[in-house]
């Protein structure tokens, strides 16, 4: 009798098991990417139809984009978060903009301050030329998706808007709708800026124009591309480009979810996602994006070595920690309190991330990375101010 009711016991457990057990069994499988949703970038950069390429626009960004003469304080250039060392990002988690000090992680405020730190962190320059790209679609370089909220498109018109932003470059001294009329009058005044534009815009008869400087400024960085890692390199067909470790990583890179959103040459569909990551104490204030839903655009892989702390808020300072919050994320844990679960992407939660992979992802993301790319400052610029600025 005891026996008959002990396995009349473990059928109700089994059954019961099988009915816990079967919406797992039914539950749909993430289809796992190929090796084919990425891509090698291009060996040259297209130039948008209404600005192509010149020497002498080329050198006129350059020194436009390390020259102070273009903030409203005259204390602060584009190169001041957009710094050479760092792969034209910055070693901060949200930047110093106008009345700071100093660069790099030296950096802070002046003593008298009422500007806040800038609102998101300082994405890297390099590659921009190829924002957008996608596998097998044409490229147009004036559509391309600029800055962590997709605000603009292009890099003609990606190239002025820290300029008018307020803690960037702007600062109090001129009004949004001014500061740009004062940064051309100033430009006006110097002849060798008048020269420069004179030689890099001869088509034009008054050629110191806003339209002209966002130009200038885009042709500059155009020129800052690392397009020849060694992950290029086995893309292109070189399959000893890679170690067994970094191949092993990429695998896993695949198998992980990671190239759902990390897609294409850039390693990035350059789409807005809400991931739930946390704020940034720089600012009291929320960050909650462009459309006040806490996505943000997935960014770029490459050249990651030099360019953290990472996301947009800049608060995780290694790739692990990153991983990691992927990690945590399929499990449940969200760390930005002001986002409820239902809104994480579910790209995002149905990873599967685990902690005895990082190490091997981490090692091919390192294969991204291509060190040989222009990181030369000019010794002076026509404003006579600091080069890169105070």
């Amino acid at each position: 009798m005891h026996s008959f009711l002990f396995f009349i016991g473990l059928a109700v457990i089994c059954i019961s098991c099988g009915r816990e057990r079967e919406p797992l069994k039914n539950k749909k499988k993430n289809e796992v990417e190929t090796i084919e949703v990425l891509g090698a970038l291009p060996r040259f950069v297209t130039d948008p139809p209404g600005n192509k390429s010149t020497p002498e626009k080329v050198r006129l960004g350059k020194l436009l984009f390390f020259d102070p003469i273009l903030s409203g304080n005259k204390d602060v250039s584009c190169a001041t978060c957009h710094q050479p060392e760092f792969n034209y990002a910055e070693f901060l988690e949200t930047s110093i903009g106008v009345n700071g000090r100093g660069t790099g992680s030296k950096r802070q405020f002046s003593e008298q301050n009422d500007i806040p730190f800038v609102k998101r962190n300082s994405q890297s320059i390099l590659n921009t030329a190829f924002n957008g790209i996608k596998n097998g679609e044409s490229y147009h370089a004036e559509s391309a998706p600029m800055f962590w909220d997709l605000r603009a498109k292009g890099l003609e018109e990606q190239a002025l808007v820290p300029v008018r932003t307020l803690e960037e470059m702007r600062g109090h001294t001129y009004p949004e709708d001014k500061v740009i009329d004062e940064i051309v009058a100033r430009i006006r005044k110097i002849p060798a800026y008048e020269s420069l534009f004179r030689e890099a815009f001869t088509d034009d008869k008054d050629p110191v124009n806003v339209v002209n400087l966002s130009k200038a400024i885009a042709s500059y960085e155009r020129t800052l591309i690392a397009n020849n890692s060694r992950f290029d390199q086995y893309m292109r067909g070189d399959s000893s480009a890679l170690t067994t470790g970094e191949k092993e990583g990429l695998n896993l890179f695949l198998k992980t979810g990671c190239a759902k959103c990390h897609s294409g040459p850039m390693l990035s569909d350059y789409k807005l996602h809400t991931l739930g990551v946390p704020d940034s104490q720089n600012r009291e204030e929320t960050d909650a994006g462009a459309n006040n839903d806490y996505a943000f655009r997935t960014p770029s892989l490459r050249n990651l070595r030099y360019t953290g702390p990472y996301m947009h808020s800049g608060k995780f300072t290694t790739l692990e920690q990153v991983l990691q919050f992927y990690e945590d994320i399929a499990g449940g844990k969200i760390p930005n309190p002001n986002i409820k679960p239902a809104q994480i992407d579910t790209l995002a939660t149905n990873m599967d991330v685990n902690f005895r992979d990082i190490s091997r992802i981490v090692e091919f993301l390192n294969a991204l990375n291509d060190d040989n790319f222009d990181k030369s400052v000019p010794e002076s610029v026509p404003s006579g101010l600091p080069v890169t600025g105070l």
